[in-house]
């Protein structure tokens, strides 16, 4: 019971912080600058302990003509959860410019098991090629999922909903992959509220994406996410609300700096 309850924690620590910032450039109000380089870092707590901690890398990469964004996620349980079932997995990605994803990695250690699933979208194809290897198994699986000519990962997408703004009331769907399933997803501006963490005290706004409940993940549940109601747009709180036999994952802003 509790191995099943924690691999999906893993899941939900890996996409909670950007899943449910999906959008498309600047519909909804006018554009902010994308930060260059920055640094978040998180703080994970499930049913009121600490459950874990995640860092965002995030800069502008400039290798020879492929210019655009390199992202890095790290995720790593902590305390009772990582006695339980230990996670440590780190996600990369790589956009263009224009924030479309070109490739994507994730390394995952959970529990016993090790994966690597790399992902690569091919815009002019409208493909998306998603391949998962089961190092504990020795096992490799592939397929290929159809997409949109301009994707964003789910880290890119937060920053393009950032250098947005998306006023309470609002609402856009667009197309979203995470390289094994496609679907239009809907994401809801719905009320300005104050969060108050262990960082300091904010005024945001709060959103939704409709990702669970068959959209782009089968099991129910909720995703919300609270932006800072400024031109810095910092994403301060993520809750990922999940059925009451999982519970309820929240990841708020603990420090951030620059890379």
């Amino acid at each position: 019971m509790f191995q099943s309850r924690f691999q999906v924690l893993a899941v939900v620590f890996c996409s909670a912080l950007a899943a449910l910032a999906q959008s498309s450039p600047f519909q909804g109000g006018s554009a902010r600058a994308i930060p260059t380089h920055e640094v978040l870092s998180f703080h994970v707590e499930w049913r009121f302990i600490h459950a874990g901690d995640a860092k965002l890398t995030w800069g502008a990469s400039n290798g020879g003509d492929r210019r655009g964004w390199a992202a890095k996620l790290h995720l790593e349980s902590a305390g009772l959860v990582s006695r339980l079932f230990k996670v440590d997995n780190d996600y990369s990605s790589w956009a263009n410019e224009g924030l479309c994803v070109a490739n994507s990695m994730l390394k995952a250690n959970e529990g016993s098991r090790r994966r690597e699933t790399t992902v690569t979208f091919d815009g002019a194809r409208r493909k998306a090629r998603y391949t998962e290897r089961d190092l504990s198994k020795n096992l490799t699986t592939s397929q290929e999922t159809d997409i949109q000519p301009c994707e964003r990962d789910v880290i890119g997408a937060l920053y393009q909903l950032r250098a947005q703004r998306l006023e309470p009331g609002r609402s856009v769907e667009i197309p979203v992959s995470d390289g094994k399933r496609a679907a239009m997803v809907k994401v809801e501006a719905q009320e300005r509220e104050t969060v108050k963490t262990d960082y300091g005290t904010y005024k945001t706004i709060r959103y939704e994406a409709f990702l669970f409940n068959n959209v782009l993940y089968r099991r129910r549940g909720r995703l919300l996410i609270w932006l800072t109601d400024d031109d810095r747009r910092l994403p301060v709180q993520v809750r990922v609300r999940l059925p009451f036999y999982i519970g309820t994952v929240t990841l708020q802003l603990e420090k951030e700096g620059k890379a």
